[in-house]
């Protein structure tokens, strides 16, 4: 039995794939392969990834297509992302990347259901289409985008919900970085139970 068929076949519509290094919270700076699925109805307008909006434009991959280019890199870490990842069912994508010794990570809003078998949940709740409690509540990581002043009390309201030892990041919306990151920071040293994400491959320039 080679690689290619060692995997129940299944389809998920895929609008890139990449290996790089996570840019974001709790693991920034690791090796990582990400793959990003295309669909999503949560609609942030800062989203920089607009065109994973519509699943219908974008490719349908087998699973073992995908697992494939995983093995063809070093990659110990793969990131599911989106679009937003659990519109779609990832129980097989997951069972089949586990079966490899690979770690599973996922960073979705929450918004719907989890599927799959996850080594690390990354939950950053939007208010375009709030988060499931449930979900909340199973997140290893809270990263809140900060756009405007009044997410900050959004932050807070999520931490709320989150499981003990969940990370609670901050991160600056790209495009107003400049102006909210001093915010951010001011608002850590009064509320240190945060910390700050900084979209690191933005500054160094990969995917």
């Amino acid at each position: 039995m080679t690689e290619h068929q060692d995997f129940d076949t299944g389809g998920l519509p895929v609008m890139e794939h990449f290996y790089t290094l996570q840019g974001e919270g709790f693991h920034t700076g690791k090796a990582a392969y990400f793959i990003r699925l295309a669909g999503c109805d949560v609609g942030c307008v800062w989203c920089d990834v607009k065109e994973s909006w519509d699943a219908s434009r974008h490719r349908t991959m087998q699973i073992y297509d995908l697992v494939f280019s995983v093995r063809a890199t070093a990659a110990p870490i793969v990131v599911v992302t989106g679009g937003e990842p659990l519109m779609h069912d990832l129980w097989e994508l997951t069972r089949s990347l586990r079966a490899k010794n690979l770690r599973t990570h996922i960073e979705t809003s929450g918004a719907y259901p989890v599927t799959g078998i996850w080594d690390w949940i990354c939950v950053s709740p939007k208010k375009f289409k709030a988060p499931l409690p449930e979900v909340v509540a199973k997140a290893d990581e809270l990263k809140v985008v900060i756009y405007h002043r009044s997410d900050f009390a959004w932050a807070e309201q999520h931490a709320a919900m989150v499981k003990p030892g969940c990370k609670l990041y901050l991160q600056p919306e790209w495009e107003k970085s400049e102006a909210i990151t001093p915010l951010i920071v001011d608002y850590i040293k009064t509320h240190p139970h945060w910390e700050l994400s900084l979209q690191t491959h933005k500054y160094i320039d990969v995917p």
